[in-house]
C-alpha cells in the first residue's frame, strides 16, 4: 500500500455536503482506504475570476494500491459524479480533487505533478494537510509547519462542522 494525500474543494451546491459524500466515495475507489481526513475550512476564494462564494476544503490521507495515474482517474470519477465541470480555469466548481503527494514520488506529466506544485503556497491546503500529517515535509520546501504562516491563512476559518 501506498499513502497518498488528496485535497478537497467545493463552493457550489452545498459544499459542505459535496465534500462529505468525496470522502465517502473515495472509500468506494478499488484498493484503496480512506485513513484520515482532515477537519473542513471555509477559504476566501484565490484567483478567480468572477465574484465567487467561499470554499469549504479539506484534505484526506488514502493508502491505495492504485499507481498515481490510477488515483487520478478515480478522483476524475468522482469530480465527474458530483457534476463538476470546467468551463474556464478557477471558475467556481461542484467539487476539486487535487492529488497532492503520493509517498516520496516525484511525477511529472501532461495529466499529473507530483508533488503537487503550488501546494506550498497554499493555506487552505497546508492547514488541513498539517493537522492530518504533521510531520510530512514537502520536497524542496522543508517541513509542512515551517511553511505555514500568517499571510497564507487569512481568509481561511475552520469550521465545527
Amino acid at each position: 500500500m501506498s499513502t497518498a494525500y488528496i485535497a478537497l474543494g467545493s463552493n457550489l451546491k452545498n459544499p459542505i455536503a459535496q465534500i462529505r459524500q468525496a470522502i465517502k466515495d473515495f472509500e468506494l475507489i478499488p484498493n484503496t482506504q480512506v485513513i484520515k481526513a482532515s477537519s473542513l475550512y471555509q477559504t476566501t476564494p484565490i484567483d478567480c475570476v468572477e465574484a465567487s462564494p467561499d470554499f469549504i476544503n479539506a484534505v484526506v490521507e488514502v493508502d491505495t494500491l492504485l499507481s498515481p495515474a490510477e488515483l487520478l482517474d478515480a478522483l476524475l470519477e468522482v469530480e465527474n459524479k458530483a457534476g463538476r465541470e470546467r468551463p474556464y480555469p478557477n471558475a467556481p466548481r461542484v467539487l476539486d480533487c487535487d492529488l497532492l503527494l503520493y509517498e516520496n514520488e516525484e511525477v511529472n506529466t501532461s495529466q499529473l505533478t507530483l508533488p503537487h506544485p503550488r501546494m506550498h503556497t497554499r493555506g487552505f491546503v497546508l492547514l488541513p494537510l498539517f493537522e492530518i500529517a504533521p510531520h510530512l515535509s514537502l520536497a524542496n520546501h522543508g517541513k509542512i509547519a515551517l511553511l505555514i504562516n500568517e499571510q497564507l491563512l487569512t481568509g481561511i476559518k475552520k469550521l465545527n462542522a
